[in-house]
């Protein structure tokens, strides 16, 4: 399988430019034989929406960039980030991932983790999603999470738990503090790659991470995207701060040796968390 990272930096509110970038990336991933390319956390729209959010909102079944982008599956499977104006809910906007494939919208993330603290906002213009899951694609098992979703171990144990084995995060991660490691740019992209390692070795899953560049709002956002195989070795990694296009090629049965030698997935106990994190709650209720 072969894979496409389009480390952009997408224009704020400017659906247009954005989704020429993307249709010019995905014809760019199509010639190279790519089988999926991967954009980063509201790709389509930018990431400081603010009351922005609402206006340039998509409804997927009635957006000619949407349908576009559909069309543009036919000859590549391929996942993006937009604001979604969510059609069972009208006005109720997520910040929301879709996969694609065969022109189809095989699945639709909402993020469920909406950061609104210090420099973020999410939850003032968006609701959060209910649900994570794993869906079936051309490839494998897979699993979509938005940015700070990943940074819930949960989250990841849902796919996990689901059969996922491939994990996809798009993100729009700032970087913030000065990394004490060598090669290193930010504090903050450490602690992305060191959830991306310990998720895929314990997953034993691949691990996809997009993220974004560029400076919207006084944010510069950090890129550093990646891959790390099954067995929690790192695959890539793109620069940090810079844009950046990579096709690489996955291979897939390693997916199937990691969970030989591994036993994390067969010997997995989902019901024992469900019948302990259901005892939690009934005590916190209680309490």
């Amino acid at each position: 399988m072969k894979i496409a990272l389009a480390q952009i930096s997408p224009v704020l509110g400017n659906i247009e430019k954005n989704l020429k970038l993307h249709l010019d990336l995905i014809k760019r991933a199509t010639t190279q034989k790519a089988d999926l390319i991967i954009f980063p956390e509201l790709s389509l729209t930018g990431y400081s929406l603010r009351d922005l959010a609402a206006e340039i909102a998509l409804r997927p079944k009635d957006s000619a960039a949407f349908s576009q982008l559909l069309d543009a599956s036919g000859s590549i499977d391929l996942v993006f980030g937009f604001a979604e104006d969510r059609e069972a809910n009208p006005g109720i906007i997520y910040n929301s991932a879709a996969y694609l494939s065969r022109k189809r919208c095989l699945h639709l993330h909402r993020k469920v983790f909406l950061p609104t603290s210090g420099m973020f906002e999410e939850g003032r213009f968006f609701a959060s999603g209910r649900e994570i899951k794993s869906f079936e694609t051309n490839f494998a098992k897979t699993g979509l999470l938005i940015c700070r979703d990943f940074l819930h171990y949960c989250s990841s144990y849902c796919l996990f738990a689901g059969g996922a084995s491939l994990i996809i995060i798009i993100s729009a991660a700032p970087g913030r503090g000065v990394s004490k490691t060598e090669g290193q740019s930010f504090e903050t992209s450490e602690m992305w790659e060191l959830m991306g390692q310990a998720v895929s070795f314990f997953s034993s899953a691949v691990t996809i991470y997009c993220n974004r560049v560029g400076i919207e709002d006084g944010a510069v956002f950090a890129g550093g995207s990646y891959v790390y195989s099954p067995y929690g070795q790192l695959v890539i990694r793109l620069p940090y701060l810079e844009e950046d296009f990579t096709v690489l090629e996955l291979d897939l049965n390693e997916i199937t040796q990691a969970r030989r030698s591994w036993p994390f997935r067969r010997d997995d106990r989902p019901e024992v968390i469900w019948r302990s994190l259901e005892r939690i709650i009934r005590q916190e209720d209680e309490d």
